[in-house]
């Protein structure tokens, strides 16, 4: 005979509180499926904009010719310039973004992000000591990025692991690894070969001109094979997001799962940066901006990845065109951007 369940009893409270999750579990999966496709719908309509607009821009029957075949060489000239940059924005942004929902969930803080830890001032101080040495080539350029990148992370890493790895200690180490790093960097600029000088600091504007297929490719290589290992990080860092004794008792490796997370993250930020020089701010604000759209308590690598390319392919379109004059890179635009984001951020926070 079946028991029947009582209004108050402890079983009729748990199987309310049962579906209340549920309900609010589907609320935001179906949130999240309609932020996915709006980023999706923005950037089709950026990456339109971006082969389109301009005096050779492309139009659709010309978009057609070219998947068909039948392009003419004014059309293959600007597949060949265009296409990478437009491209490049959508992959580069995706990498911040996971980069920066990795480095915010393993901090708990919507500041932690590789340019506030010091990744950026990292691969920037690699590539100085290359211009140093002597180094000029693209490849050189690349390799001291993704060193300094790489020793910058190991450092903070190091400094801040006491019988553990605590977001907020992460937080100050890094920054005080980055102010390290940035004395360094203006040292360098004052006192360097003119040359060498404006060479490193066009390098660290972080700009898209000049991409071109075989360093993007490299770049789309990294990040596929990356991706193939976020689905079991990112349901661990779910897991780690409801504190590490709840994830322990779930039975998540807490250190070895964080250590993994900073691992990724920094590849994701240093073959980007490699190529396009650090584009700041789009790691920092991609997380967030995707999790106040899903309304989601958690951070989603998926929803980070698409609001950044969002994010970077916008700002590419508004320094390309919208600042046709001027022509600054995009890390311009998005340190501007960035910074009236940090504003508000800091303001809502304030507030709480």
């Amino acid at each position: 005979m079946r028991r029947r369940v009582r209004p108050g009893s402890e079983r009729s409270r748990r199987s309310a509180r049962s579906i209340s999750i549920a309900a609010f579990t589907v609320r935001v999966s179906g949130r999240s499926t309609a932020v996915a496709v709006a980023m999706v719908a923005v950037l089709l309509g950026t990456a339109y904009l971006s082969l389109s607009l301009g005096r050779s821009g492309l139009e659709v029957a010309d978009l057609l010719a070219l998947v068909s075949g039948n392009a003419s060489p004014r059309d293959q000239l600007i597949l060949g310039w265009r296409a990478p940059r437009a491209l490049a924005a959508v992959v580069f942004g995706a990498c911040l973004g996971i980069s920066g929902a990795f480095f915010q969930s393993l901090t708990g803080n919507a500041l932690g992000s590789p340019d506030v830890i010091g990744l950026s001032s990292g691969a920037y101080t690699g590539v100085i000591v290359v211009l140093m040495v002597g180094g000029s080539g693209f490849l050189q350029v690349a390799l001291g990025a993704v060193i300094g990148c790489t020793v910058a992370a190991v450092a903070v890493f190091l400094l801040a692991y006491k019988q553990g790895l605590a977001g907020f200690r992460l937080i100050v180490v890094g920054i005080a690894v980055s102010a390290t790093l940035t004395s360094f960097n203006h040292w360098f600029s004052v006192s360097a070969d003119l040359d060498e000088a404006m060479r490193a600091a066009i390098w660290g504007a972080g700009s898209l001109a000049g991409i071109r297929w075989g360093p993007l490719a490299a770049v789309v290589a990294v990040a596929l094979v990356l991706t193939t290992m976020l689905p079991p990080i990112a349901h661990r860092m779910r897991q780690l997001e409801l504190g590490e004794d709840t994830a322990a008792a779930l039975g998540v490796e807490v250190e070895r799962t964080k250590l993994a997370m900073v691992l990724i993250g920094v590849v994701f930020t240093a073959v980007v940066t490699a190529v396009a020089g650090p584009i700041a701010f789009v790691a920092l604000a991609a997380p967030q901006i995707a999790k106040r759209l899903c309304r989601s308590p958690s951070l989603s690598l998926t929803s980070s990845a698409l609001v950044g390319a969002a994010v970077l392919s916008t700002a590419d379109i508004v320094a390309v065109h919208l600042l046709a004059d001027a022509r600054p890179p995009v890390g311009v635009v998005t340190v501007t951007l960035g910074g009236l984001y940090l504003v508000w951020l800091l303001l809502r926070e304030a507030e709480k």
